[in-house]
């Protein structure tokens, strides 16, 4: 049985408007790796986060402010894919890490958000594999991986199959780390996997094969972070 901490990337939850076709069948591919596996899955806030983010700045919030309302939109969408796994879940969205960690002996699938003001849904689930001693770390995103450069702006952007936790750093470094801000994996989320040296997969969330086959550690399409 592997311990796998699972970052559920927002825009895979709620792209634009929420699918609910598409989360029964991610449900339906958690609560089968669950028979076999140990699960956290942390949710991010996608969309809806940045729009409320976005419209709170507008009327001058500061960042910490806009942290808290980014991190109740994770957990709006942590509760919509919790309740697509509860049969097997903590039966609540977990508030912070030692809630988290306690609830993962008792329960085969742990559900979670954001947690504290600064701390990506990247981060928690790296802070989450760490405290878990977990077998390894899964990203999902809107893109297959890795690229050298952001593949939605620069067509000579190439997908890095593998890659050091280094390399990772430096690639995301340039990236605002703010309220809302978006890519692959944010920086402090990147630093971290850095510190943790837990192999990290990194892979379109959309593409469910593939997460299939990295909840496994066995071969997939995306970018597999190793020290």
């Amino acid at each position: 049985m592997a311990v796998v901490s699972i970052s559920i990337g927002g825009s895979i939850m709620s792209p634009h408007d929420a699918d609910p076709a598409f989360i029964r069948d991610l449900a339906a591919l958690l609560l089968r790796k669950a028979k076999k596996h140990r699960l956290v899955l942390v949710v991010g806030g996608g969309t809806p986060a940045r729009r409320y983010i976005e419209l709170c700045r507008l009327f001058g919030a500061d960042e910490s402010f806009l942290d808290e309302v980014g991190i109740r939109a994770t957990r709006m969408n942590a509760s919509v894919l919790l309740s697509a796994v509860r049969g097997m879940a903590y039966p609540r969205v977990a508030d912070d890490l030692d809630e988290a960690v306690n609830a993962s002996h008792r329960f085969p699938i742990v559900v979670m958000g954001g947690t504290h003001p600064g701390h990506t849904t990247d981060a928690v689930t790296v802070f989450m594999g760490e405290r878990l001693h977990a077998d390894r770390i899964v990203i999902t995103t809107n893109v297959p991986g890795v690229y050298t450069a952001d593949p939605k702006k620069d067509p000579d952007a190439r997908l890095l199959e593998r890659l050091t936790p280094e390399k990772l750093v430096e690639i995301v470094g340039s990236m605002p780390h703010e309220a809302g801000s978006k890519g692959v994996i944010d920086p402090l989320g990147a630093k971290l996997v850095a510190r943790s040296r837990i192999v990290t997969y990194v892979l379109d969330g959309r593409d469910l094969r593939s997460l299939d086959s990295a909840i496994e550690g066995k071969r997939f399409r995306g970018s597999v972070i190793s020290p």
